[in-house]
């Protein structure tokens, strides 16, 4: 889609960032008993994670626990990352699934703070506006990566048919699964991207085709 993701990254964790000034007692509903302040925490440290696959080329890293005044903390691990991303995305490093360059972190750490920005505004009660071009990104980034590592660590079954994802504000659509799809499932790009990573559930009833196929292939684990 050429998007540029070093750029999208540093806003989207900087829309991140202007939710630790709010409570962070409060509690994120779709990250389990997660509040506000382990999001962050989760957050930084797949930022440090990320930069050492990057900078040191492994993905063994440990990170320790952030330490209680956890905002300037959180603003030190996006300078460590943005820093060890701007170099050439065709620059080798450790991933979890190919391609092992920099640009797949680039394209990574967008799509994780852009689903974590939405899960801490919405943990305050703030509306959302997610970018639709990288919606389209993270739902063609499900299918690329998130669907077959699934498959391959065993969590996912391969799907026994093919669905077509359909965006209706970006007059854009991606397969997922062998052959001709029997099934189609519309929404925006945000509607799509959010039900895939399981924040809301599917949306059954804008499903054309076989729908018994499309809940099949659609049921997951999707994503990690």
């Amino acid at each position: 889609m050429g998007l540029d993701h070093l750029a999208l990254l540093r806003d989207e964790l900087s829309a991140f960032k202007g939710c630790l000034t709010a409570d962070l007692s409060a509690p994120v509903e779709h990250c389990g008993d997660w509040t506000l302040r382990d999001l962050a925490e989760h957050l930084g440290q797949g930022n440090l994670r990320a930069a050492t696959a990057v900078t040191e080329r492994r993905g063994d890293y440990q990170q320790p626990a952030a330490p209680v005044d956890i905002l300037p903390w959180f603003v030190d691990t996006v300078r460590i990352l943005t820093d060890a991303l701007a170099v050439d995305p065709a620059s080798d490093a450790w991933t979890f699934y190919p391609p092992h360059t920099v640009g797949f972190w680039r394209r990574r750490r967008c799509l994780e703070t852009l689903v974590h920005r939405w899960d801490a505004e919405q943990a305050l009660g703030r509306s959302s506006r997610l970018d639709p071009l990288l919606c389209g990104d993270g739902v063609a980034e499900i299918i690329e990566v998130h669907v077959p590592r699934q498959i391959q660590r065993g969590r996912a079954t391969p799907p026994p048919a093919a669905v077509r994802l359909t965006a209706n504000d970006l007059d854009t659509s991606w397969v997922l699964g062998p052959g001709e799809p029997v099934a189609t499932l519309s929404g925006t790009a945000q509607e799509l991207l959010l039900a895939l990573w399981g924040r809301f559930p599917m949306p059954w009833s804008q499903v054309t085709g076989d729908h018994d196929a499309a809940r099949e292939v659609l049921r997951g684990p999707l994503v990690a």
